[in-house]
């Protein structure tokens, strides 16, 4: 094994269970470790904040050795971490199998589960990752929800600030009274029986995830079209979220239990022969990829592992074994499609991208370069301007591409750089209002909305 290797990236399980994952004294013997070889190799200078604070802290000891840090000013190189996985799946030469075995984004996790069972986690913060309980209160009162959450209401936000550390100037998710679980219920689809895939018996279980039922059900309204349209029969499913925003706080036993209760709902479904279809990409890398290096011995976990696909991917192997039907026409002023992280991290390649391509005469641009969001993290006050600092390439990118559509499987992320292009911009007007998931636009080009 010689650096450099060509070999796949090998991930070992989260060994949570384990009383050295919890010890201090090993943890940081190991950030140690790791951080020495950063330091020595620095690729990775510049996919996050965490490693210019890594190399900064280093330089500025008497004589630039990692021996001279001291391991509270850890925190600072672990805060900027938004567990992107890039560094692991784009940057590190020294990820398993080589013998070096670097990890940085779980040894991240490490240091936040240990500080999180401490209860480290600021009251606010935890609050805020309850998306269930959250989403179901803002879709009872979501008019009211979305007036507090608008940046234009500068009361409202400045107390948000003070109280929950949301930064004012960072856009939220809306809510919706009707969810997309309601919404699908109250709006069947006519499944075309005379599709290729309707023929080879396809059906779809699709995960509609918090944000897609809670925050945007158009993305999940959106697939069902496409999918009924190329004949997919489809069932809209929701135990509870994949726990993405537990595990960025380090709560492992939570997403655990998350993940049991989810898998065991899917499992009568893939069963009958459902596919299942995760909607948002960080939802679909828990299930294909994390909550199987958490729970590694559970059949269920592994079950619904094999079976899960991203909306995209899913698209693309209809396209490939059944084909599509036609009918897709072409898209004016051109699309700007950012690959976000969490799609990346799932190995499959640029899937997103290579959907849109179906669209005929597509005039598309790609970015393949992290938003700096980060999920919860890049809305917090703390790490706001961090977050628009790290986006910053690609807004540039946007602005300087000036199409009509701009496209990222990541929520969250699109209106991040929807808001970073509105920083750039010297006369306030960006060139697209919003952002929108591939699925949309592909939707939008067979005239399904």
């Amino acid at each position: 094994m010689r650096e450099g290797s060509l070999e796949a990236p090998t991930r070992h399980p989260i060994d949570w269970r384990n009383p050295d994952f919890w010890d201090e004294a090993k943890l940081d013997a190991e950030l140690r470790r790791v951080f020495d070889i950063c330091h020595g190799c620095r690729r990775c200078f510049n996919l996050c904040d965490s490693f210019p604070r890594l190399f900064d802290l280093v330089d500025s000891t008497p004589n630039e050795v990692m021996d001279e840090v001291k391991s509270e000013d850890f925190k600072k190189v672990v805060d900027a971490c938004t567990l992107c996985d890039m560094c692991f799946m784009t940057k590190c030469p020294y990820v398993p199998p080589h013998e070096f075995n670097l990890d940085f984004p779980h040894l991240m996790l490490r240091y936040r589960a240990i500080e999180a069972r401490k209860g480290k986690v600021p009251f606010a913060e935890r609050e805020l990752t309850k998306t269930d309980r959250n989403g179901r209160i803002g879709a009872m009162i979501a008019p009211l929800a979305n007036w507090v959450g608008s940046t234009e209401n500068k009361v409202a936000r400045s107390v948000l600030e003070s109280v929950a550390g949301v930064h004012r100037e960072a856009k939220l998710p809306k809510f919706h009274g009707k969810t997309f679980a309601v919404r699908a219920k109250q709006e069947p689809v006519q499944v075309n029986a005379d599709a290729p895939a309707a023929k080879a018996g396809r059906k779809a279980a699709l995960y509609a995830t918090c944000f897609v039922n809670y925050n945007n059900p158009g993305i999940g309204m959106a697939t069902r079209a496409v999918l009924a349209h190329n004949g997919v029969e489809t069932k809209v499913v929701y135990p509870r979220c994949c726990g993405m925003p537990q595990l960025e706080h380090g709560e492992i036993e939570k997403v655990a239990e998350n993940a049991r209760k989810v898998a065991a709902a899917f499992e009568p479904l893939i069963d009958e022969g459902y596919d299942v279809v995760a909607l948002v990409p960080s939802c679909a890398l828990m299930l294909k990829f994390e909550w199987p290096l958490i729970l590694p011995e559970d059949e269920k976990v592994k079950k619904l592992a094999e079976a899960t696909f991203d909306v995209a991917e899913y698209v693309l192997d209809i396209s490939k074994r059944q084909g599509l039907v036609p009918g897709l026409k072409p898209l004016d002023g051109g699309v700007t499609m950012h690959l976000a992280c969490h799609a990346r991290a799932q190995n499959m390649g640029p899937k997103g991208a290579e959907m849109l391509r179906l669209i005929p005469g597509i005039d598309l641009a790609v970015i393949e370069r992290c938003s700096g969001h980060g999920g919860s993290w890049g809305v917090m006050k703390a790490n706001f301007e961090t977050a628009l600092k790290v986006g910053r390439p690609v807004a540039q990118t946007a602005v300087k591409n000036a199409k009509a559509h701009l496209a990222s499987e990541c929520p969250l992320a699109g209106e991040h750089i929807v808001q970073g292009m509105d920083r750039l911009d010297e006369e306030g007007k960006p060139a697209v209002a919003h952002a929108v998931h591939p699925i949309e636009l592909l939707a939008k080009s067979y005239g399904l909305m």
